[in-house]
């Protein structure tokens, strides 16, 4: 869908950077160091073939649905952090645990009576879990469906926000896109499920930057600049104490040294992607 102008209208889209305690830390603390979930596009994809990205995906209308069983902050909540309405509001969170859950199979979800902050164990990696994981992908199950049939609720409070990217006026497509955290649910694990991804791999994020600038992760400016943020905060506990003022962020297409470039509103500058991989 188009504007008058001819410019195409962002398609709102929800990721998240599930986070982990470094494999080899110890203890329980979690000022331990943390790992983010990465997963490489296969190359066939039409949006960011090859690059490595978070979990995440465009919003689904039935992610707006009033019924989805939830706790944490209202969706009246996450409209004032988020910057929305409040049936966008919904309709983000909805869509960032539904995408996570269909392309890692880990679900930020729970039985009611275990909503405070004991260990939580959840085994979706079961045959029934997978036809429900497929029937998501396929639109043949709504995601309320599928969490009221087994007595769960979406956990936002499990969520925290973070960021907001929009694609930039003159790619044909577009997404204007809410970046969110989440740590990984005690008890869960995240899986190689295939289909839009060939490769997951959990990174440290301040490892990113210099594997980027080396070619050997192509990825999109917001992930790079997203990864920068979390190693400046280090820890599971930074992150969780970071204060984000969610705004939306559009990069301009200028060129610079005789190259096109992308550059965000603090001067930064990026490769411009390969034709419709802007986010």
């Amino acid at each position: 869908m188009t504007e008058n102008d001819g410019v195409a209208r962002p398609r709102p889209a929800a990721t998240v950077m599930l986070l982990r305690p470094a494999v080899g830390s110890t203890g329980v603390s979690p000022e331990r160091p943390m790992e983010v979930l990465l997963m490489r596009r296969v190359a066939s994809m039409g949006f960011a073939p090859g690059a490595y990205v978070f979990p995440g995906g465009g919003v689904d209308e039935r992610d707006a649905d009033g019924d989805l069983p939830w706790t944490g902050p209202s969706p009246r909540e996450w409209a004032r952090i988020l910057g929305t309405d409040v049936p966008m509001a919904r309709a983000l969170v909805c869509a960032a645990v539904r995408e996570t859950f269909e392309e890692t199979g880990v679900l930020l979800a729970s039985e009611p009576e275990r909503a405070d902050d004991e260990a939580i164990t959840l085994n979706t990696d079961t045959e029934d879990w997978e036809r429900d994981r497929i029937g998501l992908i396929d639109r043949s199950r709504s995601f309320t469906e599928v969490l009221s049939r087994r007595g769960l609720v979406l956990r936002s409070e499990w969520l925290r926000a973070w960021s907001r990217w929009i694609t930039p006026q003159s790619q044909p497509r577009r997404y204007d896109t809410w970046f969110f955290t989440a740590e990984l649910p005690p008890g869960q694990e995240s899986r190689d499920v295939g289909g839009e991804a060939d490769h997951t791999q959990w990174t440290d994020p301040a490892i990113v930057a210099s594997e980027w600038n080396a070619g050997r992760m192509p990825m999109l400016p917001p992930t790079v600049i997203a990864c920068a943020e979390l190693a400046e905060r280090r820890t599971l506990s930074g992150v969780r104490n970071a204060q984000r003022d969610i705004v939306p962020i559009e990069v301009d297409i200028r060129e610079i040294d005789g190259r096109v470039r992308l550059v965000d509103p603090n001067g930064r500058h990026f490769p411009l992607p390969k034709p419709d991989t802007t986010p």
